[in-house]
């Protein structure tokens, strides 16, 4: 039995390995630059033991997405919990997507506004984790901003769904200005102009704009 769990054990760590270099490879050169054979020779790993551990390619896509989910939820969701709901955990919530992004916690910004790009016009299983996991972003998003409404710091007309996409959009395009131009930076402009932007779209819906909270 130790003996079994030994090997169980070596075969989650050589997991974790291989998706650590997974997720940064597909960050920059996007899913289909993935491939087991790859992978293995970086990381000086035998082929077959990681074709065991996945088995195909789309496998090994469909890991590395739930594996970016994971550490998307770490830096960006969870801190966002933390805070307490209302508009709160709305500013923490594009505060931790701004630093998640900016510290370049995927070398390619974020994993999802690539991979995104890259399968919005396919079919099939990759395609369909990829649209969940945006849609279970989109989602925490929409509830986080109902709650600051159903707390009165913003307005009850609010649009809920139109303004979530526009911070999402907001926070997007923050992140393909910096990534594009190679400025992660403190201070990058594309951040400071997506920041911006969201806080005035905030401060219309606020019932009091002087009341919105500060950033990080």
């Amino acid at each position: 039995m130790k003996r079994s769990d030994g090997r169980v054990e070596r075969g989650n760590q050589t997991r974790r390995l291989v998706l650590d270099r997974a997720v940064r490879v597909a960050s920059c050169e996007g899913l289909d630059g993935l491939s087991l054979g790859r992978l293995a020779g970086e990381l000086q790993l035998s082929k077959s033991g990681v074709f065991t551990l996945f088995g195909s390619k789309e496998e090994l896509q469909l890991a590395t997405v739930r594996a970016a989910t994971r550490i998307y939820t770490e830096h960006v969701v969870r801190p966002a919990q933390e805070a307490p709901a209302g508009l709160h955990r709305v500013v923490r919530l594009y505060e931790s997507w701004l630093s998640y992004s900016r510290e370049r916690v995927f070398p390619g910004g974020c994993f999802f506004f690539s991979v995104s790009a890259e399968f919005d016009a396919r079919e099939g299983r990759v395609h369909d984790s990829i649209a969940q996991a945006r849609a279970d972003w989109t989602a925490f998003v929409e509830r986080a901003l109902d709650e600051a409404r159903q707390t009165g710091e913003l307005a009850e007309d609010t649009d809920v769904p139109q303004l979530a996409f526009e911070i999402i959009a907001l926070l997007e395009a923050g992140n393909a200005e910096s990534v594009l131009h190679g400025d992660a930076s403190v201070d990058a402009k594309p951040y400071e102009r997506a920041r911006r932007g969201i806080r005035h779209r905030l401060a219309a819906a606020a019932t009091d704009p002087a009341a919105l909270p500060a950033g990080d």
